[in-house]
């Protein structure tokens, strides 16, 4: 059986998109939120990504699931999966296996943004699980977490180290949310990228092959396409840089020649001098004292530290205090 619950308007992303693009460009210095990669064509090229040598961390996470998802299971006894960002990858899957096998899984809920990309994820799920009650949520994990279904105790998973866009005081936002909707008792199952030598995660998201460059710039194809911009897209180059301090990646769009962006549905002109950079994605890289500190301090206990074979990636299990 399939449900969805629809908790965003039907103009929801045309209006967040046009209220970021006026704030991002209007700043200084200029950024752009990395969610807005994500159309059709952002999406295949970040699965194109995924694929690629350099980019390790869903190889990594996905070795470690396929070692510990009968473990999560054993230790959680989840009677729902519950996963932030809509779910039907191999991943997903094979925590749905470890826990029906484990006997304990009734429910699927995942969470997603797209209400087409939800609908899509838990057909596929319905599908391939027909025992299995799925349960949409097309909503917005930093607004509809109180909006989650399913049978306690339940699991919530936030894979593929997207923990990481978030800047600390975000991340404390969050977990604090999380937190307040689980009853004790509940789990939450986190993806975290680890910290590493500078060279490996450089070259994660400045591949080779320029795949990443021009997942970076679909951004700008995304603004020309639905508020009528006229970025020239090939004006700009990627840039991923390593910030020690703050141990996070940046990737950044800089202007290769001064240039005046006209967007008409906001009624803004945007200018940019030769060389200056649109900021698009953080990506924070972890340590596990770090990660332990922030939890506690929402109000989780630590229940498993688990990290591929070669330490490249960490999935954690907390339980809600």
């Amino acid at each position: 059986m399939t449900l969805i619950d629809v908790h965003l308007t039907p103009d929801y992303a045309a209006r967040a998109l046009r209220d970021d693009v006026r704030a991002g460009l209007s700043a200084t210095p200029k950024w752009l939120p990395p969610k807005w990669f994500y159309d059709a064509r952002g999406s295949e090229l970040f699965e194109e990504i995924t694929r690629l040598p350099e980019y390790y961390p869903t190889r990594a996470e996905r070795e470690i699931l396929q070692t510990r998802a009968g473990e999560i299971a054993a230790i959680t006894g989840a009677h729902t999966l519950v996963e932030l960002g809509s779910g039907s990858s191999e991943k997903t899957r094979l925590l749905l296996d470890g826990l029906r096998d484990h006997g304990t899984l009734t429910s699927f809920v995942p969470l997603d943004v797209s209400e087409s990309a939800l609908r899509e994820a838990a057909d596929a799920i319905n599908a391939d699980y027909p025992q299995l009650d799925v349960h949409g949520v097309v909503g917005d994990f930093t607004a509809h977490l109180d909006k989650l279904p399913g049978d306690p105790p339940r699991m919530v998973a936030f894979l593929g180290g997207t923990i990481g866009n978030l800047i600390p005081a975000e991340r404390a936002t969050f977990y604090t949310s999380i937190r307040d909707v689980l009853d004790p008792g509940e789990w939450l199952l986190l993806g975290t990228d680890l910290v590493k030598d500078p060279a490996t995660l450089i070259a994660a998201y400045d591949d080779a092959a320029g795949v990443t460059a021009e997942f970076n710039k679909n951004v700008l194809r995304v603004i020309n396409r639905q508020l009528g911009a006229d970025f020239d897209v090939d004006a700009f180059d990627h840039v991923a840089i390593w910030d020690p301090e703050n141990e996070w990646i940046e990737m950044h769009l800089r202007a290769t020649r001064a240039m005046r962006v006209l967007i008409p549905e906001i009624h803004l002109e945007a200018s940019f001098a030769a060389g200056e950079e649109i900021s698009t994605e953080i990506s924070a890289k972890f340590r596990r004292a770090g990660v332990e500190s922030e939890l506690a301090e929402a109000g989780f206990t630590p229940a498993a530290w688990w990290t591929d074979t070669e330490s490249r990636f960490a999935l954690s299990l907390w339980k809600a205090a």
